[in-house]
């Protein structure tokens, strides 16, 4: 991911994760690259890597393990000796979450938590125990699974609901800010080394100046500010204060729109 900028603030906060062994708690807007982050530094550290995309009905168990109940009363209705000796052994029926995958490993590896904020309130809580000790237990196999090398932890959150205090003490906080216009260049160079700088300098006074209506609902981040830079370079379409060219790229709400065509 040679595309991706690190900044200085960021990259004191994961140094910061690494000596003291705690997770690295990232907050800021959609499109800042608090996702992107965690493949990063797996991919700059050569290190395994397990996502774990967390929705409204996870739970905190299912990141270290989830036992297939139904998978396993699927074959018990297969008279066939290989089904049978399968259904015998409840360990073929146990699959590690990306926690549990990342403890049972011999190396080090980097564990993203993605979008903490969507599950119930009691799930952050829920993780404490593990993320301390980086240790579980599965009671179906009686097996007690101790993390050999504490992995780099990274848990996004896009703030749709405030975490538990006992678990923000827990954990390094950063704040990823949205990059100003100088280091927006760069992550525009990074993605696109030829872009011609006098275009690339119109897009941005276009970019910023749709981000300063205060009336927007969702303000275009990083990521659909270079969609539109590659829809526009890939169509020859120039750029005048006259109009916004394939504003869908940047709006993506009926009333933001609106706002646009006014």
């Amino acid at each position: 991911m040679a595309d991706y900028i690190l900044s200085e603030d960021l990259k004191e906060a994961v140094q910061v994760a690494e000596i003291t062994k705690r997770p690295l708690l990232l907050k800021g807007e959609p499109g800042t690259g608090k996702t992107l982050l965690a493949s990063y530094l797996a991919e700059t550290k050569k290190l395994p890597f397990y996502r774990w995309h967390i929705k409204s009905t996870s739970l905190a168990k299912e990141g270290l393990y989830f036992y297939d109940a139904v998978s396993r009363l699927n074959d018990s209705r297969f008279p066939e000796e290989e089904a049978m000796h399968r259904v015998r052994d409840v360990k073929n029926y146990i699959r590690l979450g990306a926690l549990g995958e990342a403890f049972s490993q011999n190396e080090k590896a980097v564990v993203l938590i993605d979008e903490i904020d969507k599950a119930d309130i009691e799930f952050p809580n829920d993780l404490l125990l593990e993320l301390d000790k980086m240790e579980f237990f599965i009671p179906e196999t009686k097996e007690h699974i101790i993390a050999k090398e504490r992995p780099i932890v990274i848990i996004t959150s896009n703030n749709e609901k405030e975490l538990p205090d006992a678990f923000l003490r827990r954990c390094i906080f950063h704040y990823i800010e949205f990059p100003k216009r100088e280091a927006m260049k760069e992550i525009i160079k990074a993605h696109y080394p030829s872009i011609e700088t006098e275009f690339m300098e119109k897009a941005l006074a276009m970019f910023y100046s749709i981000r300063r209506i205060e009336s927007l609902r969702k303000k275009p981040s990083t990521s659909e500010l270079l969609d539109w830079i590659q829809v526009l370079l890939v169509s020859g379409e120039t750029l005048d204060s006259s109009k916004i060219p394939f504003a869908g790229s940047l709006f993506k709400s009926e009333e933001d729109y609106r706002v646009h065509l006014n």
